[in-house]
């Protein structure tokens, strides 16, 4: 293509594309946009073929550009262009992508005149063009031809303010040299958008169609209706130039040729011209470049020092190191082991907030769950006093006995303290099953080393195992023990004397009245839909009752239940519902909520069913017993006792219940006393002194400290990602030291840009050229070159820019002269527009004022180092 100065960003883009695709992230430039707003025939789309180097747009008299051509341009290692509409089809000759453009513009909008705001937007793949995008927009008219819709100018006006409100966008403000720029809408429209000027750009087209003896000097040096960013002057192809297919370079040429022989522009010819406007739209783009590197470079900073401390053990790493593996051995094995003893004991670091676990389940275990298995083996009622009867009627044969035998007591007392072994062993397996959890949850961290993880879980699982089997001989030991003599005497046992006495108490204890035991969110489950459905509320159980609130502010009781006569069961989770559900019913079949014979409490979890269970216990409700059909069930029914066997049965049942209170609060005692004993002291201590020797035995060091290959792909993508990000930080230097940011031009008086709209803005300044040279002389060559501070804005916005405002009237003329910087700002030179009367047509020329006494020398053309 035809722009060197794109072509030279190209490589600064890709190196920083490079460093970031290096370490698996994008560079997100975010290039501003250049959009071209001008009249209808300004010469738009020229300016824009001129920016790319292709000759791609359709051109031609009236309006042309009937639809917006969003160009986005690509770079790629080929060259070709693609439409969204037919993303299939690659067009390689650019004669074949403008047909295309007429042809989709007439699809959209017929063939006669019509506009339509629904962009085409064409994509162009080069390996000379940055990832920029280019906006061709309809030039602005006034009046309707053809299928246009009578408010075709607010209808273009709306479409091209949607385009260039975007901070990031560039404007090139194109005017033709043959019309009055005063009554430019393309700067007004620039004006609304961009006040200060910041981003808006004057291009001056047609100044070879200028009439004979006239020209726009006093605009292009910036003079007459002052920019901010000043103009630019080029000289397009014309219709029979394109028509006879003259190149874009040819173009070039003459554009050049122009400006150099021509005597009002000849010493500004190096600040005008199609390559002027690419250098400046490049500088723009360079700067925007040069502004995101601060951000580019803390995003790296910050990613390199986040390595550092990590990158610094494999900085010298020797994976064959045998001194390094004994190291990370022994190191990793005393981690496991403190791992394993703060997910026991509880630590402050590294605190689980999601849920239960390590020595938290396990204490829950201990006095939740396993009380909560031994109020289930609950005796019933009924059975124990017939087993009672039946043990007095068989001691005591054909005889009819005097007084209560004691070796019924015995009897039934060894019976219930049997079924103690079952909930016991329970609760072993349950400390087992937590601990084998929390050894795979500490193994995670030797995950570097898959055949030590594998070996350290095997190890010390096999060792739970080992403990498990002893921790359980020595419980039935326990039972055992307790089942070997039976103490009638211990302090706490009623003994036969009081037996009868406190038989009401006993059956009827209960905890303190009005403690509360559990406050907590539960859903009754079984409301119908009809009555609200399913609804959470907030439940208080005490000793006493069980209530439940709209919300935990306790304010508005929703109902209150005695539980006297309640029991618990379980109930089948539903087959949508994920919810845990258990049930609470009146034994004397009575409604216990509105017409429900039982309510059904659901929670998240099975633990929190548990838990609930467990404090129901504690409250005096247990869960209902399996009832089994017996087949003496008609001996049940008609059974009965004269009243000196009931006496006998009534004290044997409350002196069993006295002394299996005793021995099941000196097992809820001893039960965690052995498995912590036996087990997890055991475990831990066989973590801290033994494991390492059996480690050795089990393999060679070698083998178990063999790295992962996800663990070695780790390493070598932390040390290429770091040296991805210091390579990236260096290029990112060098492109600061390569490129040059250029300031922003101060403000000027633009004023005439708000007033132009009023009809009474000064005309376009021409003057014959006669009154510039005299006759036969050549024109004069200026010391520095006066003219616009074409500098492209920062793509920051106005808040970047602070330059103070400088005074419109000019300073005093050696100044000027003094500065040698080509992209200062210009004096005002005042062109006394005032002076020429209002009612004088634009045709007409003006006089210009006698030149100032201290003009620079003539020097004659002849010298060729003044035409370069």
């Amino acid at each position: 293509m035809g722009n060197r100065g794109m072509e030279e960003l190209i490589p600064l883009v890709n190196k920083l594309q490079d460093a970031f695709s290096s370490i698996g992230q994008s560079c997100h430039l975010d290039l501003p946009q250049i959009a071209v707003v001008g009249g209808q025939s300004a010469g738009k789309s020229s300016v824009l073929e001129n920016f790319v180097g292709r000759d791609f747009l359709p051109r031609g008299s009236g309006i042309v550009t009937r639809r917006p051509l969003i160009l986005q341009l690509i770079f790629s290692k080929t060259e070709y262009a693609e439409f969204l509409h037919c993303k299939s089809k690659k067009f390689t000759d650019f004669d074949e992508v403008r047909q295309e453009i007429e042809a989709e513009t007439d699809r959209a909008t017929g063939t006669n005149k019509g506009i339509s705001p629904v962009p085409i937007n064409l994509r162009v793949y080069s390996p000379h063009v940055l990832n920029l995008t280019l906006i061709d927009l309809p030039g602005i008219t006034k009046v309707p031809v053809g299928d246009q819709p009578q408010d075709i100018e607010y209808q273009i006006k709306d479409m091209i303010l949607q385009f260039i409100s975007r901070e990031s966008s560039l404007i090139l403000a194109v005017t033709p040299a043959n019309m009055d720029l005063a009554n430019s809408d393309a700067l007004k429209m620039a004006k609304e958008v961009d006040p200060q000027g910041l981003r808006t750009i004057g291009v001056i087209t047609k100044l070879d169609l200028m009439d004979e003896g006239t020209d726009a000097r006093d605009i292009l040096e910036n003079k007459l209706l002052p920019l901010r960013r000043g103009y630019i002057g080029v000289v397009n192809r014309s219709q029979k130039d394109i028509d006879g297919k003259k190149d874009i370079r040819a173009a070039l040429a003459a554009e050049r040729k122009f400006f150099l022989s021509h005597p009002a522009y000849r010493h500004m010819a190096d600040r005008m011209g199609t390559p002027h406007l690419q250098k400046v739209l490049n500088q723009q783009l360079t700067n925007h470049i040069r502004e995101t590197l601060p951000s580019l470079r803390s995003k790296l900073q910050s990613q390199l020092l986040s390595l550092e401390k990590e990158v610094e053990e494999y900085k010298n790493f020797r994976p064959d190191d045998p001194t390094r593996k004994t190291k990370a051995l022994l190191q990793m094995v005393q981690q496991f082991g403190v791992d394993f003893e703060k997910r026991i004991e509880g630590s402050g670091d590294q605190v689980d907030t999601l849920e239960l676990s390590g020595g938290a389940r396990i204490n829950r275990i201990f006095h939740e769950r396993f009380p909560f298995e031994l109020v289930k083996m609950e005796f019933d009622e009924k059975d124990l006093r017939r087993e009672i009867s039946y043990a007095i009627k068989n001691i005591h044969g054909v005889r009819t006995g005097l007084f209560t035998p004691d070796m019924a007591f015995e009897a039934i007392v060894k019976k219930q303290l049997v079924k103690l072994k079952e909930p016991s062993l329970k609760c072993v397996d349950l400390v087992v099953s937590e601990l084998a959890t929390v050894i795979k949850k500490c193994a995670e961290k030797l995950g570097s080393y898959p055949r030590l993880r594998e070996e350290t879980e095997r190890i010390v699982t096999t060792y739970i195992r080992e403990r498990e089997g002893k921790t359980k001989d020595q419980i039935l030991l326990l039972i055992d023990i307790e089942l070997s003599y039976i103490n009638t005497n211990h302090e706490d046992f009623i003994g036969f004397a009081n037996a009868q006495q406190r038989s009401t108490q006993m059956n009827k204890k209960r905890a303190i009245p009005n403690q509360v035991i559990r406050r907590g969110w539960l859903t009754i489950n079984n409301i119908s839909i009809m009555k609200g459905g399913s609804k959470e509320y907030w439940f208080v159980l005490t000793a006493e009752s069980l209530s439940w609130y709209k919300d935990e502010e306790e304010k508005e009781k929703k109902y209150m239940l005695p539980l006297d006569n309640l029991k618990i069961r379980d109930v089948e989770k539903g087959f949508m519902s994920n919810k845990h559900v258990f049930a609470i019913f009146n034994t004397e079949q009575r409604n216990v909520y509105k017409d429900l014979r039982q309510i059904e409490l659901a929670c998240d979890s099975q633990e929190d069913v548990d838990s609930w269970k467990a404090s129901f216990l504690r409250a005096g409700v247990y869960p209902e017993k399996d009832q089994t059909e017996n087949e003496d069930g008609v001996q049940e029914n008609t059974f009965s006792m004269d009243p000196q066997l009931e006496r006998q049965v009534e004290t044997i049942r409350n002196l069993v219940d006295s002394y299996v209170g005793i021995i099941n609060k000196s097992i809820r005692d001893l039960m965690p006393k052995t498995i912590m004993h036996l087990m997890i002291n055991n475990t831990k201590d066989f973590i801290h002194s033994e494991l390492l020797a059996y480690l050795y035995s089990s393999a060679d060091q070698n083998s178990l400290m063999e790295e992962s290959a996800d663990q070695a792909q780790r390493r070598d993508d932390m040390l290429r990602m770091y040296h991805a990000l210091k390579e990236s930080l260096n290029i990112i230097g060098d492109i600061s030291t390569s490129t040059v940011s250029t300031p922003v031009p101060p403000p000027v008086d633009d004023t005439w840009l708000q007033t132009g709209s009023s009809g009474h803005s000064p005309p376009l300044h021409r003057r014959p050229l006669s009154a510039v040279l005299p006759p036969g002389r050549p024109p004069a060559v200026r010391g520095p070159t006066p003219g616009p501070p074409l500098i492209p804005m920062p793509a920051g916005g106005p808040s970047s820019f602070t330059a103070p405002p400088i005074p419109s009237r000019p300073g005093p003329q050696n100044v000027f002269a003094a500065n040698n910087d080509p992209f200062s700002a210009p004096p005002q030179i005042p062109s006394r527009p005032a002076r020429i009367p209002p009612g004088i047509p634009p045709g007409v020329p003006s006089r210009r004022p006698p030149a100032a006494p201290n003009r620079p020398t003539i020097i004659r053309p002849a010298e060729p180092s003044l035409l370069d």
